[in-house]
């Protein structure tokens, strides 16, 4: 990882009352985090705490807390086992701590919030239902100020939704394209940006397509003004040997996936700290081959955090990539690997078997 996203990216992890997570204390990541487990062990769930995150700083928490079910479907076991959701991150030169409880309408409140850099710590009181790191009383402190930009550029990214009505498949405004969002809502907007002024990280997007879906040519983006001057763009595309666009429907929901995280992991200027959940989704196994080879290569540029159930995707890693999540009294527990414990198992098996087979944990039991 490059000295900046280094910087920038998350140490260590403490989080106590998160729906399955009853207590995860100073876990270490890495740059790149592959996480392993069986069905409902919680591996989406540190994806949602993530999401979680990124609500708080788009002053959104409220919201995000009531399309969840309130806060009784996300603290722990429900408020009558778990009065509060603590959390703290360690990344770069600063911790960001906080504890929320609920109230009486489902939502939550802040109980504290604390950056602390260099031992001396902010503190932004509590009471308030929104967090103070976008708070503009707050916005004069430098402290704040770092650690607010630092976690805004850690991105959660979620391609599941290919269908019909779904965002990728509509047009989106021109404009809309400094960053590429979570949904890849605006894909084709960030694209056209791509190619007027990064027409080399366009080209190996392309490249990277077409290793996957052989008779995909090049997208077609052409802006189309509409009476309000609004300019607007659609993701069409062509295939080898015609220059007949064709609309996004007309491509795989697989092949879809595949295009939104080849623009993620090859786009030019990332986020620091990226989260995907099962990226493996509806992939041709050779697809899965080429994304495993390619979130490993992304990890020097960028943070990886990424959930799996596929063993083709996590025959790509090492076993120090891994991060087995298995439930433990009711709960989700999360554990490292020792490589060297697993080095005579490996002169006769990949990875990926051994996850098959059960030697690794993270299997239903």
């Amino acid at each position: 990882m490059n000295d900046q996203s280094n910087k920038n990216s998350i140490k260590r992890l403490t989080i106590h009352g998160f729906k399955s997570i009853q207590r995860l204390d100073d876990f270490p990541l890495n740059s790149l985090n592959v996480l392993i487990g069986a069905n409902g062990s919680g591996k989406s769930n540190l994806v949602s705490y993530f999401a979680m995150l990124g609500n708080m700083l788009g002053n959104a928490l409220q919201v995000w807390t009531r399309k969840q079910g309130g806060a009784d479907r996300v603290l722990f076991n429900g408020v009558k086992e778990t009065q509060q959701l603590h959390s703290e991150i360690v990344a770069g030169e600063f911790s960001y701590q906080f504890t929320l409880e609920p109230t009486v309408d489902e939502g939550f409140v802040f109980h504290s919030e604390n950056v602390i850099e260099s031992d001396q710590k902010q503190r932004l009181r509590g009471g308030h239902t929104e967090s103070n790191l976008v708070s503009r009383r707050y916005s004069v402190y430098k402290t704040i100020h770092r650690s607010r930009e630092t976690i805004s550029r850690w991105q959660v990214y979620h391609f599941h939704d290919t269908s019909d009505t779904a965002g990728v498949k509509r047009s989106s405004a021109v404009h809309d394209n400094e960053k590429l969002r979570p949904d890849a809502s605006n894909l084709s907007a960030f694209l056209y940006r791509l190619q007027l002024e990064e027409p080399k990280h366009y080209t190996q997007i392309i490249k990277m397509i077409r290793l996957a879906i052989p008779f995909f040519d090049d997208f077609v983006l052409k802006p189309q003004t509409l009476p309000t001057e609004e300019q607007r763009i659609r993701l069409l595309w062509k295939q080898k040997d015609s220059d007949y666009a064709l609309w996004p429907s007309q491509l795989s929901d697989g092949s879809i996936r595949f295009i939104c995280l080849m623009t993620a992991l090859l786009q030019p200027d990332p986020p620091t700290t990226i989260i995907i959940d099962e990226p493996e989704l509806g992939l041709h196994p050779y697809a899965i081959t080429l994304l495993g080879s390619l979130l490993r290569s992304a990890s020097s540029r960028m943070q990886v955090i990424v959930s799996t159930q596929s063993v083709p995707l996590v025959n790509e890693f090492n076993l120090d990539d891994l991060i087995v999540v298995e439930r433990e009294n009711g709960a989700t527990a999360f554990k490292r690997l020792n490589a060297d414990e697993f080095n005579d198992w490996l002169e006769d098996y990949s990875v990926g078997e051994l996850w098959e087979k059960n030697i690794l944990g993270g299997r239903p039991r």
